[in-house]
């Protein structure tokens, strides 16, 4: 049970927690406007999927797996569940989420259909097309965005699109580039043969070009939402303490990083602290 339990990568449903974004700073996710079954049945629908997403790519990356230091300890790669059961795994795990999704709305399960459509498109090909795999990661992110905003009825702004979009560039660029320092990946034929064809010094640039950006999109969203400004400083000082994380060699996964690094999970939990109290109470 254990190693299934790892194939299917729970501390990754994190992410999913974006999914909550709108209605929390829409002003009604804490304002008894849903019910736990409208709060909980995207959020099953998008971990099932993503689940189901990271069984297929352990899948189609088992043989490289076996090579990584680090990785060739997953379930697949250590055999310690067969690939026949992960296939069955996946593939219940598409089916319910479907029907989780599409009793939610359409729209909803369409975002969903998207997302793992890409993801899939990723596994099997688009990983190793350097830039476009880039994008294939960030548009999770930017998909759960618009899933949410669909699931509970609150309308994207333009400015927090951009604003998670490029936040989004900037943790998987720190994510590739501590792969390319740290875990071997300059070694051509090893994990990630995509990261040998990025030019030296392209994702640092990639870094310092989506921090700086998101920092200009984000203060415009809190400025045209008429939100406490200290958001701002701390976000600021977030986006620097990932970077230097991801410098210093201790690892760019930001799920991991947000759950193991006291000062992320610090910054993380003052900001909805602070952005709770401005749209909550503040108002």
């Amino acid at each position: 049970m254990k190693a299934y339990l790892q194939l299917l990568r729970p501390h990754q449903w994190l992410k999913n927690l974006m999914l909550l974004f709108p209605p929390f700073l829409g002003g009604t996710l804490l304002v008894g406007q849903y019910s736990s079954g409208q709060l909980l049945w995207p959020l099953v629908a998008f971990c099932l999927g993503s689940s189901a997403s990271y069984i297929l790519n352990d899948i189609c990356d088992v043989e490289q797996d076996r090579l990584h230091a680090r990785k060739k300890h997953r379930p697949l790669a250590a055999g310690k569940v067969g690939i026949h059961r992960a296939v069955v795994l996946a593939v219940v795990f598409v089916v319910v989420a479907a029907a989780c999704a599409w009793w939610v709305s359409a729209g909803f399960l369409m975002f969903l259909l998207l997302y793992l459509g890409i993801s899939l498109s990723y596994s099997l090909w688009l990983k190793d097309l350097p830039l476009i795999e880039l994008f294939c990661v960030v548009s999770g992110f930017v998909l759960r965005l618009l899933a949410g905003g669909e699931a509970y009825g609150v309308v994207i702004s333009d400015w927090l699109f951009l604003s998670v979009f490029l936040l989004a560039l900037f943790l998987v660029s720190g994510k590739r580039l501590s792969e390319l320092r740290y875990e071997g990946g300059e070694t051509p034929g090893h994990i990630r043969p995509v990261l040998t064809c990025y030019p030296k010094g392209f994702l640092e640039g990639c870094m310092l070009l989506s921090g700086s950006a998101v920092l200009v999109t984000y203060t415009m969203y809190v400025i045209s939402h008429q939100s406490t400004i200290w958001v701002v400083p701390l976000s600021c000082f977030g986006l620097l303490a990932f970077w230097m994380r991801v410098l210093s060699g201790r690892g760019g996964d930001p799920t991991r990083a947000l759950l193991r690094d006291p000062i992320l999970f610090i910054v993380g939990f003052l900001w909805v602290l602070l952005v709770g109290w401005g749209i909550y109470v503040g108002s």
